[in-house]
């Protein structure tokens, strides 16, 4: 008997995996990842690397792809909570430019298994979060590539965060609800919108 459940969402391959969770008094028990599991829910992907990050409230990371080199994930929060991202960047998808976003935490133990040809990225709600990522390819240098999380072409709708595009993805120009600063990496404020990006300059 299967130890998950998946459900489908509107961008086509996204999928939400929840496991089945054993509790008893002393805490609880759950399997992340069976290859049988997967295989059985028609995900036959081979994951080659386990990723995991650690970081504070408000920082942002993303929204990053691959350009040579796409990878799909299995993602979730070990620990904290987070609001994960994805945008359809598969120029022959139906959904193209289309953005789903989903809660993850370690109280919810949801995944998103994220195929090939999206970007992704997430935003850390709690004090501190850690995030865990399976892959199925190695990391290539030099085949990064992203996407302005505030791009208002796509219109993500970060939970609390204030600010008005400043017609960049700049930290400085946001917050959170509390006060917290909005955190992004330089590269990361350097993104273009997607109508600027390397996904139309390939064509």
């Amino acid at each position: 008997m299967s130890q998950i459940t998946v459900t489908k969402t509107e961008i086509e391959g996204l999928l939400i995996i929840e496991p089945t969770i054993h509790r008893d008094e002393r805490g609880f028990f759950a399997e992340f990842y069976n290859e049988k599991d997967f295989a059985e829910a028609g995900i036959s992907t081979r994951f080659v690397q386990d990723n995991a990050s650690r970081s504070t409230k408000g920082v942002l990371r993303g929204l990053h792809f691959q350009k040579h080199y796409p990878q799909a994930k299995l993602v979730r929060a070990s620990r904290g909570t987070v609001f994960d991202v994805v945008v359809d960047i598969r120029k022959n998808s139906p959904s193209f430019g289309r953005w789903h976003g989903e809660i993850l935490s370690e109280d919810n133990f949801r995944q998103l298994y994220v195929p090939e040809g999206l970007a992704h990225g997430y935003l850390v709600l709690s004090q501190e979060a850690e995030f865990c990522y399976k892959v199925n390819d190695f990391y290539h240098p030099g085949d990064e590539g992203g996407i302005a999380f505030n791009d208002p072409d796509i219109g993500i709708q970060w939970p609390d965060i204030i600010g008005e595009y400043p017609g960049a993805p700049a930290a400085a120009a946001y917050r959170m609800t509390d006060g917290t600063p909005l955190v992004l990496s330089p590269k990361d404020e350097k993104h273009p919108r997607l109508r600027d990006s390397w996904i139309f300059e390939s064509c």
